[in-house]
């Protein structure tokens, strides 16, 4: 008796487990049998290309802002000062170092900084 009881909660388990699965999405698929059986969906995952995006474009942002903020001249001493540091001081400059979009943005921001 206890082997039924054991055997209806393990089927009770099983259930539970495929219906948390198909809650993620499924998929319905007619077998060999010609009974439509419903699947849980593989989720595949992705490279979050426009999260990566968004951080890059949100970094520039940031530069430009602090070089519109300090102006070009005191901004690259400080990026100078940088690469006299330490190995995480000349990462971090390499990472600050001007390029054309932020200084175009920066550029742009300037007259509303004032």
């Amino acid at each position: 008796m206890a082997d039924a009881f054991h055997e209806f909660d393990e089927r009770l388990r099983r259930i539970d487990r495929k219906r948390t699965r198909l809650r993620r999405g499924y998929v319905t698929v007619v077998g060999r049998d010609g009974l439509i059986v419903t699947k849980p969906r593989r989720m595949r995952r992705r490279f979050p290309v426009r999260g990566i995006m968004l951080l890059a474009l949100g970094f520039m942002g940031f530069k430009a802002l602090l070089m519109a903020h300090l102006g070009f001249g005191i901004y690259l001493d400080r990026v100078e000062n940088l690469q006299k540091g330490g190995m995480v001081e000349q990462a971090g400059a390499v990472l600050m170092a001007p390029e054309p979009v932020s200084q175009l943005l920066a550029v742009q921001l300037r007259p509303y900084l004032k």
